[in-house]
Parts: C-alpha cells; structure tokens; sequence
C-alpha cells in the first residue's frame, strides 16, 4: 500500500522554501515539547519553533513546518507559519510568523512517522519528503496521552495534570474504581517513592489527584522537597507509573502488604521519599 506523505495534504508552490523544525526535549532544562504545547500551544508553535541560540533557523519569506515528537519516531504537526519578520536579536525568539489558515484544521492533528538521524534541529522539508509518512488524522486536537492499559502508564506531571483536570474520560474511568500500587520516580535524583490506592484514600484517581493539586499528596518527605525546591521541581522531573492494579473487590490489606514489598525490593527508604 503506498504511503500517504506530509506533502500529499500540505502542498507548496515552492517546496525549496520550506523548513521543518523538530522540537524534542531540550537537553539543558530538560523540557519536554510536547508537555509545554498541552500547557501553552504557542509556547512551543511560536517560542520553539523560532528560538535561535546560535544560527538563525529561518528567513524571512519561508515557511516554517513545526512538528513535536511524541514516541516511537512519531512527531505531532502543531502549526505552519510564513516567517513573515526578522526580530534582529542575537539569542532567543527571533522571528515572528502568520500561521497558514488554509491548513489550521491539520494543526495537532496530524501524526507523522520520520525517523531522524541527523542532529541540527531544522532542515528543508525536501531533503525529508519522502520519508514523511501520515500514519494518523486524529478526529480532534491531541489532548494528551491516550490510555493503553495498567501495564503502560508512565505520566510525567504535566501529563498527569492534563488526564486530571483536562476531563479525558477514558483515562478517568480508568483510573476511578482503581485499586493500585504505584510508583513516583524523580528523573533528577533517581529517588523513589511508593504509594498505594485504597478504598480508604480514595482509589487511584482520588490520589493521583492530590499530587496535581498539592505537588506531594501530604507525604512528609516530599512536602519537604517541595519547600526546599519549590513545585516547579515536582512538574520539572516528576513521573508517575504504577506496579501493580487491582479492581475494588481486592482487600485493602493486601495491597498494603504488596506495598509494602515494593518499598523493600525497591529500598525506597533508604534511597528514596518512603519514611516507613
């Protein structure tokens, strides 16, 4: 079956003058692009795309293809812009540009698979065209991860906040009668913590849900370290997973007690947020 392009459903009269910017995680603050775009679409559609930190990326008059990646070589298209002024600056945003209305509609919709080997940041959508495969339409603008099962789950804290307070019911009922044992990982240390969700807090929602809201679920260590490093540590190198699900029928005390083995498998005492 032949593949459907990018250039199949986005034509240009002159392909030479379009540039594509991939936006990964940026290795310094190590923001993921497309956490801040669920946060901020223009963020990413704007600040990202047209952030110079040593050789500017565009030119005034060319078209500019932004694209995030997601996983498995998958990249969210977000917007395409004409660089229509050059801001003169020596570092940071340096361009501003008019998305293309006649393409708005495929704007965080469209998933493309490109597998990227070369390291500069931008290159011109010639040079790639053909390896630029439409794997995906979606019927609505990407809204955070999907949920793909217990045995998947692995949220940073803007995802988490997003299933939360952003009313994606799958993930919601997923989550709701849920019984579980799960694990929070800071990427920044490598501590861990684990926690259990019970009938008597609530089940898994309720308590992920206090980790959106109070960034530590009143555990004693981790409300320390948000003291000492303030929430954005917590939304910066939080992620979320969980080691084991239950339906409701489960007895609480045996989830305490598979707790209470991941804690020593897992020595989170010791090097990690665990107390007891």
């Amino acid at each position: 079956m032949k593949k459907i392009l990018l250039t199949d459903i986005i034509k240009f009269a002159n392909i030479d003058n379009v540039k594509i910017k991939f936006n990964k995680t940026e290795p310094v603050t190590n923001k993921d692009p497309l956490d801040e775009w669920l946060k901020n679409h223009e963020e990413v559609d704007n600040n990202w795309l047209f952030w110079k930190t040593e050789k500017k990326n565009f030119k005034v008059n060319q078209f500019a293809i932004c694209l995030i990646y997601m996983s498995d070589d998958k990249w969210l298209l977000t917007t395409i812009k004409e660089v229509n002024k050059d801001l003169d600056v020596n570092k940071g945003v340096c361009f501003e540009g008019k998305p293309l209305q006649e393409y708005e509609f495929f704007f965080g919709r469209v998933i493309i698979k490109y597998h990227k080997n070369a390291a500069q940041p931008c290159m011109f959508l010639e040079k790639a065209k053909k390896e630029l495969e439409v794997v995906q339409i979606l019927p609505y603008v990407y809204d955070g991860e999907e949920f793909q099962g217990y045995d998947n789950v692995c949220l940073t804290y803007p995802k988490l906040k997003n299933i939360i307070e952003g009313g994606k019911s799958e993930w919601r009922a997923a989550l709701e009668h849920q019984k579980a044992v799960y694990l929070i990982t800071d990427k920044a240390t490598g501590k861990l913590y684990v926690g259990s969700a019970t009938s008597s807090n609530g089940m898994l929602l309720a308590r992920w849900s206090s980790y959106v809201k109070t960034f530590h679920g009143n555990n004693k260590l981790l409300i320390d370290l948000v003291g000492k490093e303030g929430t954005e540590y917590v939304v910066k190198n939080f992620q979320y997973t969980i080691l084991e699900n239950y339906d409701l029928k489960t007895d609480d005390n045996y989830i305490s007690k598979r707790e209470s083995w991941w804690k020593k498998v897992l020595d989170s005492k010791n090097h990690g947020y665990n107390g007891n």
